[in-house]
């Protein structure tokens, strides 16, 4: 795929302290196969769907142990000035800009409500080689509590448009680039447990919702909501045997019209 557009979701990579426990989970519930650990950058191992690679785990660097989580990098064509807003505008940099071989540049960031995420300046390596496919990256969302903030700072950061789903029951934006969806965010309300802390949400593409989250539950994994079909599709949120929560989503399984919208102004 080419390198995306600015503020796009462009790739997820995850860190997991059993790295081989890992593989096996996500082979049996995403389908994956794993490419060679390349021990030059940490044993970081690229997961692949048909193929096409869609991911990756690495295990934890000396001092870096702490929870697994999913990190989702957002594009950018040039990561020293995204970090540089990242800090204008009330965000932290946990890691600078980075160059990572001739594959690119990377930093990680905290924004203003604690969502952790990164951002990937491509060189050769450009990202998600596949996505809404089986095993793919489909979807993601900021998961905040702070939505206020959120919203000011990724839509002053990144080139976002932001439109507003009309459901009151729950506050939840869009954020457009070029014309497309390409990012949701999610208010936290009182049904997530305080000990849950603000993340991005991280969609992988499935065949069947109730297959995967079957073979996930048996796996090890926790499923913390659903499955629940919707105008989207059918998804279910889990957390996997090592504590990283993903969700996962059948888009072939819709159900109800999509909500209207209302422009961010």
């Amino acid at each position: 795929m080419a390198v995306q557009p600015e503020g796009t979701p462009c790739w997820a990579d995850a860190m997991f302290p059993d790295l081989d426990r890992a593989k096996s989970f996500y082979a049996d519930v995403l389908g994956w196969t794993f490419g060679e650990s390349s021990s030059e950058f940490g044993d970081y191992t690229q997961a692949y769907a048909n193929g096409k690679a869609v991911a990756a785990v690495v295990p934890p660097m000396p001092g870096q142990e702490g929870p697994s989580a999913w990190c989702l990098y957002l594009a950018s064509p040039d990561a020293a000035a995204t970090a540089t807003k990242i800090r204008e505008h009330g965000g932290e940099t946990l890691m600078d800009p980075m160059q990572v071989g001739d594959f690119g540049t990377m930093l990680l960031a905290r924004d203003p409500s604690g969502v952790v995420f990164g951002v990937w300046q491509a060189g050769s390596h450009e990202g998600f080689e596949a996505e809404r496919v089986p095993g793919a990256f489909c979807w993601a969302e900021v998961f905040t509590r702070e939505p206020e903030k959120s919203d000011a700072f990724f839509s002053a950061v990144f080139p976002y448009t932001m439109v507003q789903m009309a459901d009151a029951a729950i506050d939840f934006r869009m954020f457009d680039v070029g014309g497309r969806t390409v990012m949701g965010r999610m208010k936290m309300g009182d049904d997530f447990p305080p000990e849950v802390p603000p993340h991005m949400n991280v969609y992988f593409t499935v065949e069947d919702c109730d297959a995967a989250v079957a073979k996930a539950v048996e796996r090890g994994a926790i499923l913390r909501f659903g499955p629940l079909t919707i105008p989207f599709g059918r998804f279910a949120a889990l957390t996997d045997p090592q504590g990283a929560a993903f969700s996962v989503i059948d888009v072939t399984t819709t159900e109800g019209e999509a909500p209207e919208t209302s422009p961010v102004s």
